[in-house]
């Protein structure tokens, strides 16, 4: 029979494993800070959007580039004039492609 000793050792062990693993996943992907210069809206190929969760504590608008990814403050209006300029940019695309399809 297991002693209550042993079993306990290995479920500390297991959940220490299993709470490292899911910090270091989540933590990867998500902005922690955000990035101060602005990019020139030609160099960004698209966006996400990330809200605040129990492990990423920032709101963020995240533009992609050729070269990665940069972490945007929301609350600056050049960054909601970029993402409504993508929009636009995505609804023209989708009704030219709804015409050539319809």
């Amino acid at each position: 029979m297991v002693s209550i000793k042993a079993s306990v050792v290995v479920l500390t062990l297991l959940s220490a494993c299993l709470l490292a693993t899911n910090v270091s996943a989540v933590y990867h992907g998500c902005c922690r800070h955000y990035t101060t210069n602005k990019i020139p809206f030609h160099k960004i190929k698209g966006y996400s959007v990330q809200t605040v969760t129990e492990m990423c504590h920032i709101n963020s608008i995240i533009f992609h580039t050729r070269k990665g990814k940069a972490c945007m403050n929301p609350a600056h209006n050049w960054v909601m004039d970029y993402v409504n300029r993508l929009r636009t940019k995505a609804q023209m695309v989708h009704n030219k492609t709804s015409q050539a399809h319809g």
